[in-house]
């Protein structure tokens, strides 16, 4: 599996001429050879590749690294990448500079002054863009997860109950199931703070009549989810319920468009446009959705400005959303799976609007 993703590789090895590529992004390291710990380099060769670590994460690689051989460096890892590059004549050698600070090139410049250092932009990222089936099953395990997470503490959400208790309650939830942790800051948003797209929980006490936004995702195994619901806390008002049901249907809609070979910027119209035609278009500002993966925010961008185009094993968000300000909003999120003919939903929390 491994080796199938280090062949993504091979267009950058042709187009750029080199002889070996130096991947420093934890991310990409850990899609490619599989270490999941906080410091590391991975060389790689046509040929041959090389995990370089220093002493507290020797144990932990060779555990975990697999197709490439653990070299433990000093406290300087350039002059192994340096000493590697001589024994194997890689005097051209491709970095990933979306994730090199300015000082880290200057040293990499500096130690390495014979080899030729090849600048390759956030596009490398884009080897992870297509998932393959044990990272589309490790996405539908923690997706599946956090929505039961979610369903059972629903029942915490009433009036005079501050935001943060039901964001720290669900989080201990998905710890108690398993998780490694939070995908992210969860938005508990909750009456006029529901016009607020991120509105982190707050110490808002939610009223009688709110509706609430919860934008929430566990990790697991290195994976995210991402999830959005609406509910009421009481019964909500006609207008309440006319909003949800218009972000409800562009949802749906755009999830029953979902498929391979459709643009981004085409399926994102799919639910701006019906938005749109029930006179809410100015309330809905941000892009249809984005990738997800071993990043929460992942290539490809759902928006009307993406140039990018649907491919099978994509795994994408579909999140429109109205916010009104003075009064409230709605968000209704689903993480899919592309496939030839359709997707696949991996979340399964209700999305209809419930009250509580």
């Amino acid at each position: 599996m491994l080796k199938n993703r280090r062949s993504r590789l091979k267009p950058f090895f042709e187009e750029y001429a080199l002889k070996a590529v130096l991947v420093t992004d934890l991310k990409n390291i850990r899609y490619l050879c599989g270490f999941s710990g906080s410091e590391g380099a991975l060389l790689i060769s046509p040929e041959t590749s090389w995990f370089l670590c220093d002493s507290r994460y020797t144990a932990q690689a060779a555990e975990e690294v697999h197709g490439a051989e653990v070299r433990e460096c000093g406290a300087v890892r350039i002059d192994t990448i340096a000493a590697l590059a001589d024994e194997f004549g890689l005097d051209r050698i491709g970095f990933e500079a979306s994730h090199t600070t300015v000082s880290s090139f200057r040293r990499l410049s500096e130690k390495l002054d014979r080899i030729e250092l090849v600048e390759i932009g956030p596009i490398l990222d884009e080897i992870r863009i297509c998932k393959d089936a044990s990272e589309i099953e490790l996405l539908r395990s923690v997706a599946t997860l956090s929505s039961h997470a979610l369903t059972a503490v629903l029942h915490l959400i009433k009036p005079g109950v501050q935001e943060v208790e039901i964001a720290l309650a669900l989080e201990f939830e998905m710890r108690r199931r398993g998780a490694d942790g939070k995908a992210f800051d969860f938005i508990v948003a909750s009456g006029e703070r529901g016009a607020m797209p991120h509105g982190r929980a707050s110490n808002k006490i939610i009223a009688s009549g709110d509706l609430v936004t919860i934008d929430f995702g566990a990790l697991q195994n290195g994976y995210h989810s991402d999830e959005t619901v609406t509910v009421a806390c009481g019964q909500p008002n006609l207008r309440e319920q006319e909003i949800h049901s218009i972000v409800k249907d562009a949802h749906d809609r755009a999830i029953e468009a979902v498929r391979a070979g459709i643009s981004c910027k085409d399926l994102d119209e799919v639910a701006r446009s019906f938005i749109c035609e029930k006179g809410y278009g100015d309330f809905f500002g941000h892009g249809l959705g984005h990738g997800v993966g071993l990043e929460i925010h992942e290539p490809p961008t759902l928006s009307p400005r993406s140039a990018a185009v649907l491919e099978t094993g994509m795994v994408i968000t579909i999140e429109p959303g109205i916010y009104i300000p003075g009064f409230g909003g709605v968000r209704i999120e689903d993480t899919v799976v592309v496939t030839d003919n359709g997707c696949d939903v991996l979340t399964c929390a209700d999305k209809q609007l419930l009250v509580l």
